[in-house]
């Protein structure tokens, strides 16, 4: 899944305990730009796997819950000042970042990283890679001999490789996988890269009343299988369920 490289953050003080006031506004925070996990549909409004969890997961909670969006690039210093309560946000659970805020338990689990070309004789070790910035995906790819050219945003990555700026985009297999099937031009190549822990909600530290509520609804959707079933609808058949 898709996972940020966190700079130095300086935590803000929290906003407050968002459950205090039964009647308060929990606001769920997502790029909106990653499909199928969060986009923006035809109406203008914030859609996906992650829209149809958040709504259940808030229903199951009891809470009264509002979408927000936000950039990637600063998706986690936006929690932190206050502007949002949550970030559900195809973000993976990782060591790094839970320096910086709290993470309920995973809701999809460990998935693969995969490569997106043109060709299936791209260059994945010394050429020129594409990925989102400040994600898990970008920091492997600095950490090889190819070389790396970031982008804000996932279509842009997508974008890189179709006009030749780049030989390859390295990204969540979910997200590429309809990408490839979507395109005769494109395809999957390489092999698969694990990284990551699993995808879950982020809160601030200080929201221990939140961060607990929403375990709980997302254990009991595990429980009765609506999550697998949820999962399955969004990602297709092959997708890792628990």
């Amino acid at each position: 899944m898709k996972t940020l490289v966190i700079s130095a953050t300086v935590l803000a003080l929290s906003a407050g305990a968002v459950l205090a006031d039964a009647h308060s506004v929990v606001r769920m925070g997502t790029e909106g730009a990653y499909p199928p996990y969060n986009f923006i549909n035809d109406s203008g409004e914030v859609d996906g796997f992650e829209r149809a969890l958040g709504d259940e997961l808030c229903l199951r909670a009891e809470l009264n819950c509002q979408w927000v969006t936000n950039e990637w690039d600063s998706i986690i210093p936006n929690l932190t000042s206050g502007n949002y309560d949550t970030i559900i946000a195809g973000m993976s659970i990782t060591d790094e970042r839970d320096q910086v805020i709290d993470f309920t338990q995973n809701y999809i689990p460990p998935a693969s990283s995969l490569f997106l070309a043109l060709s299936e004789d791209a260059d994945l070790a010394g050429g020129v890679i594409a990925a989102q910035t400040n994600t898990i995906q970008a920091g492997y790819i600095a950490e090889t001999g190819a070389t790396l050219i970031e982008f804000a945003t996932p279509d842009e990555t997508i974008a890189a490789v179709r006009n030749g700026e780049a030989d390859a985009v390295f990204a969540d297999g979910d997200y590429l996988l309809p990408v490839a099937n979507e395109d005769a031009d494109l395809m999957i190549v390489g092999e698969p890269v694990q990284l990551g822990g699993g995808v879950g909600m982020g809160v601030r530290e200080t929201d221990n009343e939140l961060r607990d509520a929403f375990d709980v609804a997302i254990q009991s959707m595990k429980d009765d299988g609506t999550l697998n079933a949820l999962i399955t609808e969004w990602f297709g058949p092959e997708a890792a369920t628990f």
